[in-house]
C-alpha cells in the first residue's frame, strides 16, 4: 500500500499503477471517515488484478486541510472529479459507501464519461427520514459491526472533528432531500446497489428504490454483514464486484 496526495486529496493505492483503460476502482468513504475502512476490500480487489485508489475526501482525516469548512455533497463530487482528471484514470468503477453513495451519484450524474460502473453500498440517508431517526439507525448498526471497524471509525471521527461532522451531516441530509434522487435518475452507468443483510441504516425497500431510479440498476445482499459489508465481508464484496464487472449480476 502506498499513500500520496494529488489534487489536495490524500490517496491510498493498491495493486498495479492506475492507467487509462483500467481496470481502475475508486472507493469512496462515508460521513466523517477516511479510506482506512476500505483497506480489506481494496486488498482483495488488488489481488484480483485491479488498480484500486482510496482517497480521503476534502475536510476528512488526512485530507482535512483540503477544505476550510465541511463541503457540500456536490462540492465533494467536484473535488473527486478534479482528482480523477488529474490522475487521468479514464472511465472507472466507483464504489461508494453510506453518504459516499451520494457523492459518487452526484459525480456520475454530472460527469458520466468518468464512470464505467457504479456500486452503491448501503446508501445511508432516505429522503423524508428525520435526522434523529437516521442517527438512531446508525446507533443501532454499531453493535452489528466488527470491533475493529468501530475503533477505526472512532479515530477518524475524532480527527475530522465533531463540528465538521455535524455540518457534513446537515449537508448530507439536505442533499438526500433535494438532490440525491435527481442525481440517481441521471446515472447512465450500470449500477449495483448492495446492502448487508443486517444493515439497520439502508433498508431492503430503500435499496430497491435506489436501484429502480437509475436507468440500469440491480440489487444484491451480503449475508452476515451490516452497514459496512466491505469491512466485515470483504471477500464476499470483492466477489460481488467481480461478478458485476463481468456482467453476471442479474
Amino acid at each position: 500500500m502506498e499513500g500520496w496526495t494529488r489534487a489536495g486529496l490524500f490517496t491510498r493505492g493498491f495493486g498495479p499503477a492506475p492507467r487509462a483503460g483500467g481496470p481502475n476502482v475508486v472507493l469512496v468513504h462515508g460521513l466523517g471517515l477516511s479510506g482506512r475502512y476500505f483497506v480489506p476490500l481494496a486488498r482483495r480487489l488488488a489481488a484480483r488484478g485491479a488498480s484500486v485508489l482510496v482517497p480521503d475526501l476534502p475536510g476528512n482525516v488526512r485530507s482535512r486541510s483540503a477544505a476550510r469548512r465541511a463541503p457540500e455533497v456536490v462540492e465533494l463530487a467536484g473535488a473527486l472529479r478534479r482528482w480523477h482528471r488529474e490522475l487521468a484514470l479514464g472511465p472507472s468503477l466507483l464504489v461508494g459507501n453510506s453518504v459516499g453513495c451520494q457523492v459518487v451519484a452526484a459525480l456520475a450524474a454530472r460527469e458520466p464519461a468518468l464512470v464505467e460502473r457504479l456500486v452503491l453500498l448501503g446508501p445511508a440517508l432516505e429522503p423524508g427520514a428525520a435526522g434523529l431517526r437516521q442517527c438512531g439507525r446508525l446507533v443501532a448498526d454499531a453493535p452489528r459491526e466488527p470491533p475493529g471497524l468501530l475503533a477505526v471509525a472512532a479515530s477518524d471521527y475524532l480527527v475530522t472533528g465533531p463540528f465538521r461532522f455535524a455540518a457534513s451531516f446537515r449537508h448530507a441530509l439536505r442533499d438526500a432531500a433535494e438532490s440525491f434522487e435527481v442525481h440517481l435518475a441521471r446515472v447512465v452507468a450500470p449500477t449495483l446497489v448492495v446492502r448487508g443483510s443486517g444493515d439497520t441504516i439502508a433498508s431492503r425497500d430503500w435499496t430497491r428504490r435506489v436501484a429502480g431510479i437509475v436507468g440500469d440498476g440491480r440489487t444484491a445482499e451480503v449475508n452476515g454483514a451490516a452497514h459496512a459489508a466491505h469491512y466485515s465481508r470483504p471477500g464476499a464484496m470483492a466477489a460481488l464486484i467481480e461478478q458485476f464487472t463481468a456482467g453476471e449480476c442479474a
